[in-house]
């Protein structure tokens, strides 16, 4: 998204603060060191590497030629050497680096420590289990940005523990019974619970679709590849474990009866689309616990953009959520379609990039995008053909931009609907699925070019460094982890791993910018509760917290103060007052604990996922001068049984089905889609599922070579 997009807060927010006189206890500029100067030159991630991932570092120096590079154990040992790959200058970052690689190194411990031309990184782990502790403090962030519930110590431990915020317990007038901006409505609304947005107590309803989409995504992906146990029930710090429901699922409903509650209710006008956002009044100061804030609340006036995150996030609910709660299910279904039908009937009703008193204004001219993301969910839940006609008949189906040069985000949701078909089993046409699983390809592609061409690996453009860049880079990792899913390709994962190698410290800082993960990490983002830097009676950001990450447009005054002539890559400070590089925000956190989840998947003998679930044989029957018969026989071959298939192939030949038995075929080009025929949609790990097909050839009648079943690459 352009740095446009992506505003959340206006620049006047600190000065509004100052005046509340919240602020009023911020250091001095020179009190608080900016993040400009890292320890080492040696740049690691500085949690560590898996076993059998891509291992690499970057090296800040002005050397032209390779340099030796060492690695030693805890002990000192030296277990591994090589040299360097000089890379010059690397713009984004204004440093001159070399690369060092020692993925081949496969052996596991704590504390290894790479030394490179006298400087020695900071200490880091190689394990299978490396990424379990920040999968759990990643998810564990959103607990604690619930609002309407207390935050209980035996969860989160008694630093972090709170009152429940706006319940309507003084001081606070609650968000139990909240009204309208003048002129909006003349009624009052409950609109409690959900999570407060970032560091603020707003609840924004487009910022909270893309993100409960993000989480929930998380544990669909995990389920299609039968990983998702480790985000099942009981795993965790959530007052409704042990409830049946899977822990994740349990989190994202927090927000998802926030967003169902900011439905406009029947008989209202706008009736069916959903507000766009609910904060207080006026901007509140700092530091600011939510249970104590005294401002009034107000809810924004509708806005389609809301309306169809409501409608997308609620759809993905009703598929997702069913075998665990068909009623639940049911209703965020209902939610879904009527939230869809208001937005077709109010649908260039925008949120004003004025409306920024008190709260971010998220504004979005551009909702077609969102209406192409709704009706992606929608039809991938339902399968019913007004949401396939509205898909098809998008502009987004065939753009080539769905995937901007910025990736995906709040205000760039097309992507989104991508994903959602290009993973979820539906009834488009073959030729449809092989585009779309190749638009997802292409822009991992891409993502994989600027790495490459980057002395950090970094898959944003030299000009991505804007409010909140942290979070692109973790969205690009997805589109990366979904295009291994679709291949099998190895070289997706590897990619996605070295974003989290980016995060956690290999970048033009040498910090990790997540909190409490790495030697040297973010301690002060700007947050009204997790405040120390103001009050050392409060408490620094929980472990697991992510930064928003450089921001080349120095959108603050802390920022301005101290960053001026920063490269792109280096405009980030670790101050309470930096919102703009430094703030925290559901957004940034929701793929942070998608990719966390991801990385953390391992076989039992801790090495890498496998890329197939599935193995086809395709048996050719008969042979006659123009035409054949065939029996394709698919194994599941995963954990987890299969509900739902289906199969796609290419004919290297030319040739063309003309009829089949025990599936529905349909073929468009030399690409063939096979889908189950309702009675064998199951298929049970180890069972097999046939099917046959007649067909017609030119003279050769060559197999094909290559399946995907469901979008993954069959063995």
């Amino acid at each position: 998204m352009p740095p446009s997009r992506s505003l959340r807060l206006p620049t006047a927010l600190l000065a509004g603060a100052l005046l509340l006189g919240g602020l009023a206890s911020v250091p001095a500029a020179a009190d608080v060191p900016a993040a400009t100067a890292a320890t080492t030159a040696v740049r690691v991630n500085q949690v560590g590497y898996l076993p059998d991932g891509p291992k690499r570092a970057t090296v800040v120096t002005t050397a032209t030629q390779a340099l030796s590079w060492q690695l030693r154990n805890a002990s000192g040992t030296l277990v591994a050497s090589g040299s360097t790959v000089p890379r010059g200058a690397d713009t984004p970052s204004g440093q001159s680096v070399q690369v060092a690689d020692f993925s081949s190194y496969r052996s596991t411990g704590p504390g290894y420590v790479l030394s490179v031309d006298g400087n020695s990184s900071a200490p880091f782990d190689i394990r299978a289990d490396l990424y379990d502790t920040l999968r759990s403090d990643s998810m564990a962030f959103f607990h604690h940005q619930r609002s309407g519930i207390a935050i209980d110590a035996s969860l989160v431990g008694p630093a972090y523990a709170r009152p429940a915020g706006h319940l309507g317990v003084a001081p606070n007038q609650g968000d139990t019974s909240v009204p309208c901006q003048a002129t909006v409505c003349d009624y009052t609304q409950d609109v409690r619970g959900g999570w407060y947005d970032a560091g603020d107590h707003g609840k924004y309803v487009v910022n909270g679709g893309i993100s409960t989409w993000l989480v929930v995504s998380s544990f669909e992906r995990a389920k299609r590849a039968g990983r998702d146990a480790a985000l099942g029930d009981s795993t965790l710090r959530v007052p409704e474990r042990g409830n049946g429901t899977p822990d994740v699922l349990d989190e994202a409903r927090w927000e998802l009866d926030f967003l169902m509650r900011m439905q406009v209710p029947e008989g209202r006008p706008y009736a069916g689309m959903a507000f766009h956002k609910v904060h207080d009044a006026a901007w509140t100061g700092m530091p600011l616990r939510p249970d104590q804030d005294a401002q009034p609340r107000e809810l924004h006036r509708p806005s389609t953009a809301a309306t169809l995150n409501l409608a997308a996030a609620a759809a993905q609910c009703a598929r997702v959520f069913r075998p665990y709660d068909s009623a639940y299910a049911d209703r965020c279904l209902s939610a879904a379609r009527r939230a869809w039908t208001a937005a077709q009937a109010n649908p260039a009703l925008y949120a004003s990039a004025s409306d920024s008193t008190g709260g971010g204004a998220y504004e979005d001219t551009r909702v077609t995008d969102e209406f192409y993301w709704a009706a992606a969910e929608l039809y991938a839940t339902t399968g019913e053909s007004a949401y396939r006609d509205a898909v098809t008949s998008s502009s987004w189906h065939t753009s080539a931009d769905a995937f901007s040069p910025y990736g995906f985000g709040w205000a760039d949701t097309a992507a989104l609907g991508r994903l959602v078909l290009a993973t979820v089993p539906n009834g488009l046409p073959a030729s449809d699925l092989v585009r779309i699983r190749s638009s997802v390809t292409t822009a991992a592609d891409g993502y994989l070019s600027r790495m490459a061409a980057q002395g950090y690996a970094v898959p944003v453009p030299a000009d991505g460094y804007f409010w909140g860049s942290n979070g692109e880079v973790a969205n690009d990792a997805i589109v990366m982890a979904v295009a291994g899913e679709l291949t099998g390709d190895g070289r997706y994962r590897a990619g996605a791993l070295e974003t989290m190698d980016y995060l956690l410290g290999r970048n033009a800082l040498g910090m990790s910018y997540v909190t409490g993960h790495g030697e040297r990490s973010s301690q002060n983002q700007h947050h009204r509760f997790w405040a120390h830097q103001l009050d050392a009676s409060l408490p620094h950001p929980p472990a697991g917290s992510l930064a928003g990450g450089p921001d080349s447009a120095l959108q603050d005054p802390v920022a301005q103060e101290k960053l001026t002539g920063c490269a792109p890559a280096a405009c980030y400070v670790d101050d309470i007052g930096s919102y703009s590089t430094n703030e925290v925000a559901i957004n940034w956190n929701a793929p942070l604990a998608w990719l966390a989840a991801y990385a953390a998947e391992r076989t039992s003998t801790g090495g890498e996922p496998p890329t197939a679930a599935c193995a086809v044989t395709y048996t050719v029957n008969n042979v006659w001068n123009t035409g054949f018969t065939a029996t394709v026989t698919v194994k599941n071959t995963g954990p987890t049984a299969v509900d739902g298939w289906q199969l796609a192939w290419a004919y290297p030949g030319g040739q063309r089905v003309t009829s089949a038995w025990n599936a529905t075929v349909t073929q468009n080009g030399t690409t063939v889609s096979a889908r189950d025929a309702d009675w064998n949609r199951a298929i049970a790990p180890g069972a097999t599922a046939n099917f046959g097909v007649q067909g017609t050839h030119t003279g050769a009648n060559p197999s094909p070579t290559a399946f995907t079943l469901n979008g993954s690459a069959c063995a």
